[in-house]
């Protein structure tokens, strides 16, 4: 086991010294690229400014810590550490050089570096995951771990452990007093009582108990022998075999509590992040696209059929409060329009309507829902009234969903998710992706939901009618 923990200290000392390699030789690219100008104010004190930019990367890691070497750690997830890391070092660079006063004429060569570094520095990161992930799936730098109790739970562990051997996780066996199992289980190893003998004698990492919790007694002992032999223990709480879902906990004072799910955008940083670009971005539309947009979309509804250019409709917002939700009116007024979903080769669209609904253009009035507080950019979508009042008696979790704003865009709409829903089962299935995006939230998430739109309007989608 000591050697074990060794190689994965080395394996993280290595990812440190070779991020140090990356910046520095990145530093000196750009110092070099850029012509004297741009970089005479640092010439004198190079050696000082580069242990300068050393010592902010080391300062970084408090705020940005290595999380590569971890069992389970998602790309995304990677690249938004990356970037954080190189903003909070950038930022503190920058800093020390204006105190030192040498920051003066360095703009352009900060922003350079700043670029570059993101986009190298990133794709350094996911390619030290990758290598890592290679190098466990040949046996190397892994955990030997052993699961007490196999019940649905102990199996279910087992199967997501063995599911990707890049995790990392040697699976000994299992231990259980269940005897009638010892023929079924993948590899039985005892009884509970047996399970400190076998940990001593085979250099175990870490113990995943899954026991029920009507086997205290047995819990309290394993706990307490595992605190003291320095091996890491696990709890795989009993309730999870009824919740198949991630448990955040949380403590007050000393009383562990757990929720049912983990929300980002409960963080007032996180809220703030998002109202700032809501605003930015809405207002950066209505300047630009929306003015020339509405005049020419504007006279095409005109000559399509009679009625307002603008289509206001009740929905269903943030908590559950309603809100006049704006389009671009894309059907011929009728008195169905809040109760009736519209569905492919709908009568009561016109031709313009129908363009407007493939290109995701109908939407564009929606901006002014979103600089008024009323929508996000990129959250759940809006639904009818009607719609909310149905699905909340049918689906348990659908009024999850409006927990944060709605959004002229969301993870469920580029994820095949957009358009009519036929069927109770995808509407759950649309209610899935919207919880998970609650759950998920990032500033990153955001962009690339956003992204993933503006090319769907330009290839045209399918569903959308």
């Amino acid at each position: 086991m000591e050697l074990n923990k060794r190689h994965g200290y080395l394996i993280q000392w290595m990812i440190g010294v070779g991020d140090l390699i990356v910046l520095n030789l990145l530093f000196f690219m750009v110092y070099y690229g850029l012509s004297d100008f741009y970089t005479s104010a640092i010439t004198g004190n190079l050696r000082e400014v580069v242990l300068l930019l050393n010592f902010c990367y080391f300062f970084s890691l408090y705020f940005a810590p290595l999380q590569l070497h971890l069992s389970i750690v998602f790309i995304d997830k990677i690249v938004q550490r990356a970037f954080l890391l190189v903003t909070i070092m950038t930022f503190l660079f920058a800093t020390c050089l204006i105190f030192l006063n040498v920051g003066d004429v360095l703009a352009t060569f900060l922003l350079v570096y700043y670029v570059v570094t993101i986009i190298v520095f990133s794709l350094w990161r996911v390619f030290v995951r990758v290598t890592l992930k290679m190098y466990r799936r040949k046996g190397y730098n892994f955990k030997k771990i052993v699961i007490v109790g196999a019940g649905k739970n102990g199996m279910e562990l087992y199967r997501v452990m063995k599911d990707d051997l890049s995790y990392g996780f040697n699976i000994l066996g299992f231990f259980d007093d269940n005897l009638s199992l010892k023929s079924v289980l993948p590899n039985y190893l005892g009884m509970t009582h047996e399970v400190e003998d076998f940990v001593l004698a085979n250099d175990v990492d870490e113990i995943y108990c899954t026991l029920p919790g009507t086997n205290d007694e047995k819990i309290v002992r394993l706990l307490n022998f595992a605190e003291k032999h320095m091996i890491r223990f696990y709890i795989v709480p009993e309730f999870y075999r009824n919740l198949k879902k991630s448990l955040v906990m949380e403590v007050m004072e000393s009383i562990p509590l757990m929720t049912v799910r983990r929300e980002p955008l409960q963080a007032v940083y996180n809220r703030a992040l998002k109202r700032t670009f809501d605003i930015l971005f809405s207002i950066l539309v209505l300047v630009t696209i929306f003015p020339l947009l509405y005049i020419v979309v504007g006279i095409l509804i005109k000559l399509s059929s009679p009625g307002p250019i603008l289509f206001k409709q009740k929905r269903t917002g943030l908590y559950g409060h309603d809100f006049k939700c704006y389009k671009f009116r894309t059907m011929k007024v009728n008195a169905e329009a809040d109760s009736l979903q519209a569905v492919k080769n709908d009568p009561r669209k016109t031709k313009v309507g129908d363009f407007l609904r493939r290109t995701n253009l109908d939407e564009f009035p929606q901006f002014i829902n979103v600089l008024r507080g009323d929508m996000s950019v990129v959250g759940p979508r809006p639904h009818m009234l009607k719609h909310t009042e149905q699905y909340s008696a049918l689906i348990d979790k659908y009024m999850v969903r409006h927990l944060v704003k709605p959004g002229v865009t969301g993870w469920a709409q580029v994820t095949g998710y957009r358009g009519e829903t036929k069927t109770l089962e995808q509407m759950e299935g649309r209610v899935k992706r919207d919880v998970w995006y609650i759950e998920n939230w990032s500033f990153f998430l955001d962009l690339k939901i956003i992204v993933v739109t503006v090319l769907n309007m330009f290839k045209g989608e399918k569903n959308a009618y």
